[in-house]
């Protein structure tokens, strides 16, 4: 079943309260999906510097002295441990050697998303006691995206709840389940992508990120979801300064958006928009199928 919620600030008066409004959105989404949870907050990117957040089942030891470690690789790392998860703060074109020496000091880490602003956390256990674990409601940001899930298709695991991310600040979340993701996986791993669970989402994720690869932008790749991803969906994606909504064309899935001069927001269904502010005021309606719906920032400058 799973729930998805998603905001999208245009005013930034509101971006202080970003984690707050979305994890009392997701929350409300808890009976849809109470095995695990997830949210991708996008905060406003410091001038020259990137991050990587990273999950570990043994955060004590693994996530002990790893600033001195990377260090001693010649990676100058701000380390910021949050439970089971840890941010590190590097410059923005260390990234790639970043994920190269975690991957050889500390192959157990698992890194969980990647970019210039967003961050990432997820983790077994209802929503509420997720967005306490990594105390969400202190983060601000621009957008952000979130997912209670009901596993169907894998096991309940930290890697099998969403968000997914395949890309610089890239992540997807999902409701539904794809058909032909096993033959779109494969064609996938030809091109170079690689992949760390069975979930369709994951597939569904890296499709994406494949596409904005070949200079796509988010609205044009999932226009391109709508004729190679067979079966039923929807999908609230997050780019660095985008977010964006799509449904298959059966749009067997609840949806429902609502859009007002100081944000757009999305819920699987509509309680979860309940407690935003201005709502009684706010155009709300059900996303059509097939239709892509993307806002950006950039272009709204």
């Amino acid at each position: 079943m799973c729930g998805i919620v998603g905001l999208f600030l245009k005013d930034k008066s509101l971006e202080p309260q970003l984690g707050t409004l979305l994890s009392d959105m997701l929350i409300t989404m808890t009976d849809r999906g109470p095995d695990s949870a997830g949210i991708a907050i996008y905060g406003a990117p410091a001038q020259g510097k990137a991050k990587v957040t990273l999950q570990s089942a043994h955060p004590e030891t693994d996530f002990l002295a790893l600033d001195k470690e990377l260090a001693s690789a010649g990676i100058d790392a701000k380390v910021t441990v949050k439970s089971t998860h840890a941010v590190i703060e590097v410059a923005a074109d260390a990234i790639a050697a970043t994920r190269a020496t975690i991957a050889s000091i500390r192959p157990d880490i698992r890194i969980m998303g990647a970019g210039d602003s967003i961050e990432i956390y997820k983790e077994t256990g209802l929503p509420k006691d997720v967005v306490a674990r990594f105390d969400v409601r202190s983060m601000g940001g621009t957008h952000g995206i979130g997912h209670t899930r009901m596993a169907t298709e894998s096991a309940v695991t930290t890697l099998g709840a969403h968000p997914f991310s395949t890309g610089a600040d890239q992540c997807l979340v999902h409701n539904g389940s794809l058909s032909n993701h096993n033959n779109l996986r494969r064609e996938l791993i030809r091109e170079g992508m690689t992949f760390e669970t069975q979930n369709d989402t994951e597939v569904a994720a890296a499709y994406l990120t494949a596409e904005m690869a070949k200079g796509k932008d988010l609205g044009q790749a999932l226009e391109g979801a709508l004729d190679d991803l067979d079966g039923f969906f929807t999908f609230v994606v997050g780019t660095k300064s985008g977010f964006g909504v799509v449904r298959d064309p059966i749009a067997c899935k609840p949806a429902v958006m609502a859009e007002t001069d100081q944000y757009v927001a999305f819920g699987s269904e509509y309680r979860a928009l309940v407690n935003l502010p201005g709502i009684e005021d706010a155009r709300v309606w059900e996303p059509e199928p097939s239709t892509v719906y993307f806002w950006d920032h950039e272009k709204a400058a």
